[in-house]
């Protein structure tokens, strides 16, 4: 008898296997969603679950415009990494947050860290 749906598995998928080809290209792409002189700071404001209302953003951000906030807000929130909440009240409220994909993002950035405290310890 023919199936007419797919075998489902229980197990995991299965681990992307990267060529240094492939990986160089990966990490690039990462690199470009990271890149930006105030996306890093933006995130270091949004992790461990906090939402920040966009003034709170601008306030915390030493030097950065408004323009430019909402241009990296909109950048990372089409990325997937942070999530906008319009409140749709008067006067407007709008909350940041990041994604549960741009949370675990967190320890990524801690093992940078890490890795570099590392060099300056040797």
């Amino acid at each position: 008898m023919t199936r007419t749906y797919p075998k489902v598995s229980t197990l995991p998928p299965a681990r992307k296997t990267y060529t240094p080809l492939a990986a160089a290209i990966d990490l690039e792409a990462v690199f470009s969603l990271l890149e930006g002189r105030w996306k890093l700071l933006i995130l270091f404001h949004l992790f461990g679950g906090q939402v920040q209302r966009f003034s709170e953003l601008e306030k915390h951000i030493d030097g950065i415009s408004q323009k430019m906030l909402a241009q990296q807000l909109r950048q990372l929130e089409a990325d997937g990494i942070v999530e906008r909440t319009d409140h749709f009240e008067l006067p407007p409220r709008v909350d940041y947050r990041m994604t549960e994909w741009g949370q675990a993002l967190c320890p990524a950035l801690d093992g940078v860290l890490q890795w570099m405290e590392a060099r300056e310890g040797a």
